[in-house]
């Protein structure tokens, strides 16, 4: 028997303290995480954010952990963007990350509400979106613990 699943996940994690660091060529990370998640055979949707965090929409292959899905992408992407100064004001990425399931359908949309994450920020800060999917996902928290 083979195995087979459907999970979509949407991964956000931030700039170590949410500083904006990630100015100028976002593609070359978002280029370089793909091929993260493509070597450990997870399908990227989409990929963005600004220039304090990124948005992944995702599905991961059965034989991946999230946790040490996100820890590589972390790691290797700091390595990346220090060895190739990409990002000369790039400290590291913040401690945790969040990680969200959608039902198949929901694709669509979460693919355009990451293309528009200029836009959407415009209207509103890291902190309210973060705060927003861990509501919708009913994820208790404890605010002084989020920022």
């Amino acid at each position: 028997m083979s195995t087979y699943t459907q999970i979509l996940y949407q991964i956000v994690f931030s700039t170590k303290g949410r500083k904006c660091t990630l100015n100028g060529d976002q593609e070359r990370l978002y280029k370089f995480i793909w091929g993260i998640l493509n070597n450990k055979k997870c399908y990227l949707y989409r990929i963005g954010g600004v220039n304090n965090h990124i948005h992944i929409i995702t599905s991961i292959h059965p034989s991946v952990a999230l946790a040490q899905l996100v820890k590589d992408i972390k790691l290797s992407s700091s390595k990346y963007i220090k060895t190739e100064c990409i990002f000369p004001e790039f400290n590291g990425w913040q401690e945790g990350y969040g990680a969200f399931t959608y039902h198949s359908d929901a694709k669509d949309v979460l693919i355009e509400y990451v293309k528009t994450q200029e836009l959407h920020h415009q209207l509103v800060d890291f902190k309210g979106e973060y705060r927003q999917l861990l509501k919708e996902h009913g994820i208790k928290f404890e605010e002084k613990y989020l920022f």
